[in-house]
């Protein structure tokens, strides 16, 4: 009977060591920072995720790489956009909602997105282990075919609405994107 309760102890200490070595953001071999964190600061400083060269957005969710407007923003991604990748950044904070949130225009042809990608959605569910720093959830949408991007960062889950995913950016994160 304690051998039994042994084996069964260990097999559950093994599974969730395993659980936690799963659900903890991954870092690469010689990264000083997270692949898997954005941050928004202000409209200048700020990250936002991308697919892996040459994949579609929607089909590489789960594969999504941070890429900050520049290196060094604390806690997030040291991977830094293209030169000219962002054509406006439209700051808003709410402060008594508790988000912050990036809109604007993108010049596609600056990273190497599939042809025709009309754009997905990243969230706390993908790529798995994302975070936003100092924030509980995330949504942002990325609309290559159209160049518009959007970033919302939310103290508050409900106010990172993240089952619109078809709906495109100004429908779920209203603001501009002049």
């Amino acid at each position: 009977m304690r051998s039994n309760l042994k084996v069964v102890l260990a097999a559950m200490l093994m599974a969730l060591i395993a659980t936690a070595a799963m659900a903890a953001p991954k870092k690469e071999k010689g990264m000083t920072t997270n692949r898997r964190a954005v941050a928004i600061r202000n409209q200048s400083e700020f990250c936002m995720f991308l697919p892996p060269p040459g994949q579609k957005v929607s089909a590489a969710e789960d594969r999504g790489i941070a890429f900050c407007t520049k290196a060094k923003i604390p806690g997030a991604s040291d991977q830094v956009l293209p030169r000219g990748f962002i054509q406006s950044a439209h700051f808003i904070t709410n402060k008594a909602k508790g988000y912050v949130q990036v809109t604007g225009r993108m010049d596609s042809r600056k990273y190497k997105f599939r042809k025709n990608d009309d754009g997905g959605q990243y969230d706390l569910k993908a790529p798995r282990g994302s975070m936003c720093v100092g924030y509980s959830s995330f949504v942002q949408l990325i609309e290559p075919d159209a160049n518009i991007y959007c970033i919302r960062c939310c103290k508050n889950k409900a106010d990172c609405p993240v089952n619109k995913s078809t709906y495109g950016c100004k429908k779920v994160l209203p603001g501009s994107y002049a």
